[in-house]
């Protein structure tokens, strides 16, 4: 087995993987690969991140395994291999000098702060930092108003976003053309989740399959939780195994409902980027709501014992996949925060640890929008009525049954609020707090 040191000299460029998992159409790759020899693969499982999670079964660490294992053995057929480490990466960098380090832009206040740090050690070396964008279509202040402020509702930002998209947005990286610049090594050894601190779980990950009937079919059927109407391809797109450009080029031919899925995410990277204060409301009255914030409610909402049951199905879906159906999110996030009055913190904390997908961005979008709080945010006083969201989107029961078998059965708890109580009591709450603002 090679040792890193050794590996990694002045002749050395480090293309460092994170949110891009793939070795086709990869931005910062292909440019590592274009402009460079000797291009060595390294990913960082960051201890600063890993020693967070208190779940040692997390499915996602477990998800990043596997693909690595799968990018390593395809980098050892091209007679290269990936480095794969333990440690932050500051630690990491500081440790080495190679002649340049490529990656991909990320989006997030701690990855942000990491990268200058990171940036920073490498040109006291005079060590070539270089990145580029990937993860997105438009990024920072690509897609901005007439004034050059940044948009805050969803609806022109994505009508100014269709109007500059041209096929030079989503045309893919030909890394191919350039693999025999990779690092020719013998292979390293990848660490063992146990190694980590993880359990080596199994578990079954959604294809990353392009199914294009589903897209096809998208808008028709994406509410209905009981049908396969949804590609379930979003932790393909949080982890970057699958490309946005190939996406975005399929749906702007087959389903604008699903292009507009896509431009969703650009538009809550480009929020969190302007915006990264995500630990408070966007809109900063929202602050003054006195939230009931009652324990054990809030542990019957996490394991599925609230009494509704799409709120049940859902969080039973999550705990048990890291998965849940997006129409069903919306529900239960507006149940915790209306129906129970719960902070909106709370919930996308639990989702943090739970769902498979989690992304910053999307999961602090998703759950102020509930609230009411967020930018573009559903208004204060609409309030889901679950058992009227049951009956429209799973009408024959088919996903309420395959998760809350007991729901007809008189072993099935009851409702832990009433919803026209909850409501009344909800919209009373959040007037006040805008009232005190």
């Amino acid at each position: 087995m090679p040792n890193i040191k050794e590996s990694i000299n002045a002749e050395t460029t480090i293309f460092w993987f994170r949110r891009d998992l793939r070795l086709n159409d990869n931005a910062g790759l292909y440019f590592a690969l274009k402009e460079n020899m000797n291009v060595l693969p390294v990913f960082i499982f960051d201890s600063a991140i890993l020693d967070k999670l208190e779940d040692k079964n997390d499915r996602r660490v477990a998800f990043i395994h596997k693909v690595l294992v799968s990018l390593k053995d395809s980098l050892e057929k091209m007679g290269s291999s990936l480095l794969v480490v333990h440690a932050e990466p500051i630690n990491f960098f500081n440790s080495i000098t190679p002649r340049a380090v490529y990656t991909n832009h990320d989006y997030e206040p701690y990855a942000r702060n990491r990268d200058n740090k990171v940036e920073g050690i490498l040109q006291q070396k005079k060590v070539i930092f270089k990145t580029f964008k990937d993860q997105v279509i438009f990024e920072k202040d690509e897609i901005l108003k007439s004034d050059a402020s940044p948009y805050t509702i969803f609806t022109p930002y994505s009508k100014k976003w269709k109007a500059a998209l041209k096929p030079a947005n989503y045309k893919p990286y030909n890394v191919e053309a350039y693999t025999i610049n990779f690092t020719k090594t013998m292979p390293f050894q990848l660490p063992t989740l146990e190694s980590m601190g993880f359990k080596n779980i199994v578990n079954i990950f959604p294809d990353k399959k392009i199914d294009t009937s589903i897209i096809d079919r998208y808008d028709k059927q994406r509410n209905y939780p009981g049908l396969e109407g949804t590609t379930q391809l979003s932790i393909h797109l949080r982890f970057g195994t699958i490309s946005i450009r190939e996406l975005v080029k399929i749906g702007g031919k087959l389903n604008e409902t699903f292009l507009n899925e896509l431009i969703w995410r650009d538009f809550y990277q480009m929020i969190l980027w302007h915006f990264p204060s995500v630990d408070k409301a966007f809109k900063h009255a929202y602050d003054n709501i006195v939230w009931r914030n009652n324990v054990q409610e809030f542990e019957a909402w996490c394991e599925g014992r609230t009494g509704y049951p799409i709120v049940d199905a859902g969080m039973r879906e999550l705990n048990a996949t890291g998965f849940m159906h997006n129409r069903v999110r919306m529900v239960v996030a507006s149940f915790l925060t209306k129906h129970l009055l719960i902070d909106w913190r709370w919930g996308e904390a639990y989702f943090a640890n739970k769902l498979l997908d989690f992304d910053l961005a999307a999961n602090n979008g998703g759950w102020q929008w509930a609230a009411g709080c967020g930018c573009d945010a559903a208004p204060y006083f609409r309030v889901f009525n679950p058992l009227l969201q049951a009956q429209k989107f799973d009408p024959q029961s088919v996903y309420i049954k395959r998760w809350v078998p007991e729901v007809d059965s008189g072993q099935y708890c009851t409702p832990m609020v009433e919803h026209k109580f909850a409501r009344a009591r909800a919209i009373a709450a959040y007037k006040k707090a805008l009232k005190d603002s």
